[in-house]
């Protein structure tokens, strides 16, 4: 029995680390701050982009004028070499996403990618004089024009009055 002595201070040494060890962390838990609201999204300037890809598309890029102050430009890309394909993404002002997404590719396969499984309604949209169908049942709800050389998807997690008001807002020059 002479053995049991120094098993049970081990046994016993290693509860009391691990208790100490877990209120060290529940205490650094606790004091240390917590910030659980949705992180800042940076704004990009998309200017150099579109002057770019304006100058070497063969179709009219479009992009918007005249959004309100709390619209903020998240992501834009141009590739020339994959179709002329032009992106450029928004924070909208309630938070949720909207895209233009405008392409030389093949509209079916286009539209799908970029509304993300939608399909189309019977539903179309007059908007600044041009016609605009509707899609829905993908991730994204999107408004698509075809026309000018290429196919225009504006799509998002936004409400179909967000769509609407990014259509209405893009200027090809």
């Amino acid at each position: 029995m002479a053995g049991s002595n120094g098993k049970q201070k081990t046994v016993r040494n290693m509860v009391l680390s691990l208790g100490v060890t877990i209120l060290a962390a529940w205490v650094i838990y606790l004091f240390v701050p917590h910030d659980d609201s949705a992180p800042d999204v940076p704004k990009v300037d998309y200017r150099v982009e579109l002057v770019t890809a304006r100058r070497a598309a063969s179709y009219p890029i479009a992009a918007p004028q005249g959004l309100s102050a709390g619209w903020k430009a998240t992501s834009v890309r141009y590739d020339g070499e994959q179709f002329d394909a032009w992106h450029l993404g928004f924070h909208a002002p309630d938070g949720q996403y909207v895209q233009i997404e405008q392409s030389t590719q093949k509209p079916a396969v286009f539209i799908d990618e970029a509304s993300q499984g939608g399909e189309a309604t019977k539903e179309t949209r007059e908007i600044a004089g041009r016609t605009w169908t509707r899609y829905t049942g993908g991730r994204y709800d999107a408004l698509v024009y075809e026309g000018d050389g290429a196919t225009t998807v504006v799509a998002g997690t936004g409400s179909l009055a967000q769509l609407t008001e990014m259509a209405r807002s893009l200027k090809t020059a």
